[in-house]
């Protein structure tokens, strides 16, 4: 039985492979993605020149040899720069959706299960959370706590709790009527062992879907509350402070905003399409022809 069992799940293991394969979306995106985390692990141990270090002799270099994307006002490489801030924008933004995801789909779970006024209440208080953009949530923050990273990361992990919490609502309230839902209803399961073995399994691949568009506003975010100030704080590398510092020096070092504008739109491009590559391989009704 176990035997079969394993034989069953590597069986979809190598349906799903086949399909993603197949997906250019989902081939493309990977790519980018992968990429993007890679320079994010290698800027841990390593960097071409230390990003905290100033070298005024070297400020405004335009790319070369020495230094493949240039240096800034300070003197710094920004190849240096884009290694370290890519880690940052992945960490708040991993951060946040995981937030999203540790509190909305219980919420959404238990909205969808529960019914009744529990589940107009939690619905009502979404709305309330979507009225506030995530920008506007941190300078609320930032305006109590101060600005920075961590404030930044709660600001857009608060909004990710009603996005992932009407996700899994929708998704559990379209399984409930279900036959093997009923089924384990009539046999005398708790609402709460029913979410846990029948309903999130099932609701899982929207969850993926979603954690990963939603990781892409995550960079987005982090990048604009860093624009203005409120996300990753000095001397650490943000790709939305770089753009910051590089709006004075268009005429002459256009570099600086050129190469983290570039690599925030390649970032948000490959996950948006590995989500959409996603979508189309976990759920076939969504597939279009490509």
């Amino acid at each position: 039985m176990a035997g079969e069992l394993i034989a069953t799940e590597h069986e979809d293991w190598r349906h799903f492979v086949g399909k993603a394969l197949r997906n250019r979306s989902f081939k493309a995106g990977a790519l980018i993605t992968v990429l993007v985390v890679a320079v994010a692990l290698v800027s841990f141990v390593w960097t071409p020149y230390d990003v905290t270090k100033l070298v005024i002799a070297d400020r405004l270099q335009a790319p070369s040899g020495a230094h493949w994307f240039g240096t800034d006002h300070f003197g710094r490489d920004i190849l240096s720069m884009i290694m370290v801030g890519s880690r940052n924008s992945i960490a708040v933004a991993l951060i946040a959706v995981g937030i999203g995801i540790a509190i909305g789909v219980p919420l959404g779970t238990l909205a969808a299960a529960k019914r009744g006024a529990l589940d107009e209440i939690l619905m009502r208080a979404s709305d309330i959370v979507f009225a506030f953009p995530a920008l506007l949530s941190a300078v609320m923050i930032t305006a109590i706590f101060g600005p920075g990273a961590v404030n930044a990361v709660i600001a857009i992990g608060i909004f990710n709790i009603p996005v992932f919490a009407r996700v899994a609502r929708g998704g559990a309230l379209a399984l409930w009527p279900r036959e093997f839902v009923l089924a384990a209803r009539a046999s005398g399961k708790r609402a709460g062992l029913i979410t846990v073995q029948h309903i999130l399994p099932n609701i899982a691949n929207l969850l993926v879907v979603q954690g990963t568009i939603q990781f892409s506003l995550g960079i987005l975010a982090e990048a604009g509350l860093s624009y203005v100030g409120l996300g990753t704080q000095p001397p650490a590398p943000s790709w939305g402070r770089m753009l910051f510092e590089a709006q004075t020096m268009m005429a002459i070092a256009p570099h600086m905003a050129i190469v983290p504008g570039v690599a925030i739109i390649v970032t948000v491009l490959g996950l948006n399409l590995l989500g959409d590559g996603l979508r189309d391989v976990l759920d076939p009704r969504l597939r279009r022809q490509r």
